[in-house]
C-alpha cells in the first residue's frame, strides 16, 4: 500500500515477471525506491533520477505497484491545448462515478511537461517526504508521449493517494517520470 511506502518500506518481494501476469498497464516504483515505474502496452519502464527511461528486467522487484489489463471503456477527444487541472476536470466529467477506480491513458503532443523521479535510496531508508523534497525534476517542451495513471476515490487514503497519480513516457521511450 502507499502507506507502507510513506513509512519507508522500500523493499518488496514481487518481481516484474509476476506483476506482468496481473496487468500490462500501470505505475509504481522499484526496490530501494530506485525511480518511477510505468507499464505501457505490456512493457515496463524505469525512469531513473537522470530522467531517462530504461527497460525493466523481469527479476527486478517492487515494493509498490498498481497494474491492470488495460481495456478502455470511455474515450474522449481533447481538440485544444489544456493544462493539467482542465484535463482532470474533463476526465472527472467523463466518468459515471467519482467513487470508482479509473485507469487513465492520455496520448498526445505535450507543449510542456514537468516530470520527476526519486533517486535510489540506501538503508536505513529515509521517509518518503524527505526523499521527494530533493528529487530531480525535468521539463520537456513539444514532446509526444503518453500519460499512464489512475484516479483513486477519496476513500482510498492509505491504500493509494486519492485523486490522480500519473506517470509520463515519451513516444520514443527515452524520457519519463512521475
Amino acid at each position: 500500500t502507499i502507506n507502507a511506502v510513506m513509512e519507508s518500506v522500500y523493499d518488496g518481494e514481487t518481481t516484474f515477471a509476476e506483476l506482468a501476469r496481473h496487468g500490462d498497464f500501470g505505475l509504481g516504483t522499484f526496490n530501494a525506491l530506485d525511480g518511477e515505474m510505468t507499464a505501457l502496452a505490456g512493457a515496463f519502464f524505469q525512469a531513473k533520477s537522470d530522467g531517462r527511461l530504461y527497460p525493466v528486467a523481469p527479476e527486478a522487484k517492487t515494493p509498490f505497484a498498481v497494474v491492470i489489463p488495460f481495456d478502455p471503456t470511455i474515450e474522449i477527444d481533447l481538440d485544444e491545448e489544456i493544462r493539467l487541472p482542465a484535463l482532470q476536470d474533463a476526465l472527472d466529467n467523463a466518468v459515471p462515478s467519482k467513487n470508482l477506480f479509473y485507469a487513465i491513458r492520455v496520448d498526445g503532443q505535450f507543449a510542456e511537461i514537468r516530470v520527476r523521479s526519486v533517486p535510489r535510496q540506501t538503508k536505513p531508508y529515509p521517509p518518503l517526504v524527505e526523499v521527494t523534497a530533493h528529487q530531480p525534476e525535468f521539463e520537456y517542451q513539444e514532446v509526444r508521449g503518453t500519460l499512464v495513471g489512475f484516479r483513486f476515490p477519496d476513500y482510498t487514503t492509505g491504500i493509494n493517494v486519492p485523486g490522480y497519480h500519473l506517470h509520463f513516457v515519451s513516444a520514443d521511450r527515452t524520457v519519463g517520470g512521475h
